[in-house]
Formats: C-alpha cells, structure tokens, sequence
C-alpha cells in the first residue's frame, strides 16, 4: 500500500492473533498508544484468524507463531489466500521459535518480532516502539506468497567438496537486504552453482536468529557452495557465502587477493548493527574494480552510501526492482541518488550472479 493510499484510508487497520488473552490485550496496548494504528480485531488462533481476517480485511495481521489446534505457521498459507495483508510473524528468542519464525517468511510473511516482555517501563516502551515500527513499515510492504513448501528437515547431501580457485569475472559481490531478505535469499541462494566468487551478506535480523537463518540457506544451497556466519578472521575464499552475525558489524581487513572477516561491536551505522554501508565501504576499499555490490528490498536508507563507495572505487551496483521488492526502499534511494547503475527483478538474480563468476554454461 502506498503512502497516498494510506493518507486516504486513514490509520493502518491491525488484527492481532494470539492463542494468550493476556498477550491480545499487551499488544493491542501497545499498537493502541500510536495514532497511526486502530486495532480492529483479535483472534485466538489461526482457524480464528482465516475468519477475521474475511470479514474485517485489516491492513496488517501480527501473527502468533505458536498456538494451539491451528498455529500461525499452519494458518499462514489459508490466511494469505482469504486476504493478501502483510503479516507480521510474533515469536518466542528460541531456536524453535526462529525455526518456524524462518519458515513464515520463506512462506510470505512480511516481517517478524519477538513476543514483548511486561518487566519493566523501559523495556515495554522498547517494545512499543520496535512494535508500531514493524507494523507501519508492513502496511508499505508488498506481500509476496511462495507457492510451494520447502521441507523442514534437513535433506541428504553428498560430502563438500574442497572450495575451487576457479576464475571468475568478479572477485567479490557483496548483497545487502532488509525487510523481505529471508523470502528473498530462501529464493535465489539454491539455485547458485559453482564456480561463484565470495559472496558476503548483510541481512538486518535479530542476533537470536541468524545462525538458525544462515543454517537454513546453507541445508539448501547446492553442496559445492558454503553458507556460514562470518567470523573474526575468516578468509574470503570462491564458493563461500558469509552471512554478517546478528549485532555486529561485518568489515573486512586486507585487499584482493589476501582478504579477511574483521567483526565489530562498534556503534549502530546508518541505524544498523550490522550494517550494510559498513560492508559495502570495507569491500569497496578491498576489491575495488573487482566488486559487485547488490541492494535490496528493505526500509531506511543503510547501504546507499555504501553504494556510492562501490562506484567511487569503479565497482559495479545493482539494485532490487520495485515490483519484486517487498519493500522498495533502501534500493528505491540508492537508485535515485544515482548510486544504482541497473535494477534486476528477483528471478534475474541467480543468472546475474552466474554471469558475474563467468559460469555461463548453465
């Protein structure tokens, strides 16, 4: 939904679901205390919800991911069908939870936070906040269904293969990504196939979830291909996908050919921690020439400065289109500040890829 669409309808229409009545009436509090936002109905579990969701067509849904009978997870597909609102997943900081959590966004949910804590002023004010937050940003978000289920355990898979030194056209692409990243990762990372240069992320998610996130990528990108949290040290090698850890910074040390992970705790860039402009910069100064660097669908405005590091360095961009964006917005202002050179639409990117690494024989 646009932003003229949304001065015209007034507030962003929420139904909440959650099986706790204790939890409906905390996250009703909270959405309430905006002006922005109008609750307008609750469910308590996901048979519920498919009901509410026809009769009350809200603009957005949070979504309980654990509930009994009917859970957010099973409900999701159904309610996506009955009306195509943005929703937005609420789980518990567990492995499960981010497990099933992951699962929702590969299957069309918009966006995810964790269950609000009631401990004390402060931390319920944070909550309020990163809540109203998430939601607004769903209402300008472009709901995209998956239509096919990918399996939750893990499938067999033959030995890895030593990592190759095969050429390639690029020595480095870099991929930065926000609101609509796992969706979109889930999507082009296993249909890659060697050879393909280091490829480093930096995908805006909770600490609590990314080694759940990067296990996940990895149980579903093709053998010859790695896909692993960087960490402190970690050379940059072909055929190895390294993912920013959840809370820090993920920088690089060196230059081509002898490159490597340097991890920060320095303070939020651009809003983030980790922080795309602060990979794009790192690699920029690394590879120079050599770099590829992608922005794609998020909110906010992290990575357009990194962009412009890339093309000052005679590296090459590529920016996310709007119509396969979730949400067109950290790309749309790199694109309008001139720091894009081309837009790609999300199907595009795995051939794009293979053409950067000079595999064009597929």
């Amino acid at each position: 939904m646009s932003d003229d669409e949304r001065t015209e309808s007034g507030r962003v229409r929420v139904l909440v679901v959650d099986d706790s009545a204790l939890m409906r009436r905390l996250l009703t509090d909270l959405l309430r205390s905006s002006p922005e936002i109008e609750v307008v109905g609750s469910a308590r579990d996901g048979r519920e919800a498919i009901e509410q969701a026809a009769r009350l067509r809200p603009d957005v849904i949070t979504l309980d991911v654990e509930m009994p009978e009917v859970s957010g997870l099973d409900a999701l597909p159904t309610l996506l069908a009955v009306h195509e609102a943005p929703v937005v997943m609420v789980s518990a900081l567990t492995q499960e939870g981010a497990e099933v959590t992951l699962q929702a966004l590969e299957l069309g949910a918009v966006d995810y936070l964790p269950k609000p804590q009631k401990n004390t002023l402060g931390a319920l004010r944070a909550d309020r906040d990163l809540l109203v937050a998430k939601v607004l940003g769903a209402a300008r978000s472009r709901v995209r269904i998956r239509r096919s289920r990918r399996p939750t355990l893990e499938p067999a898979r033959p030995p890895r293969p030593t990592p190759t030194k095969a050429g390639s056209a690029v020595a480095c692409v870099v991929i930065g990504i926000s609101t609509g990243g796992p969706q979109a990762l889930g999507q082009v990372l296993p249909a890659l196939t060697p050879p393909m240069p280091p490829v480093l992320i930096v995908q805006h998610m909770l600490a609590e979830f990314t080694s759940v996130f990067a296990a996940r990528l990895d149980r579903y990108t093709d053998p010859g291909l790695r896909v692993k949290i960087a960490e402190e040290g970690d050379p940059i090698r072909p055929e190895t996908i390294l993912i920013a850890p959840g809370g820090r910074h993920l920088g690089l040390v060196g230059t081509h050919p002898r490159v490597r992970v340097a991890i920060s705790d320095s303070p939020e860039v651009s809003g983030h921690r980790p922080s795309i402009d602060v990979l794009f910069q790192a690699a920029a100064r690394a590879y120079g020439s050599g770099l590829a660097g992608f922005l794609m669908t998020g909110m906010g405005r992290d990575g357009v400065d990194g962009c412009k590091a890339i093309l000052a360095a005679k590296g090459s961009t590529y920016g996310q289109d709007e119509a396969t964006s979730v949400v067109y917005g950290m790309n749309k202002t790199a694109f309008l500040e001139g720091a894009i050179q081309s837009q790609f639409a999300l199907d595009d990117l795995p051939a794009i890829l293979r053409d950067l690494a000079g595999n064009r024989s597929i």
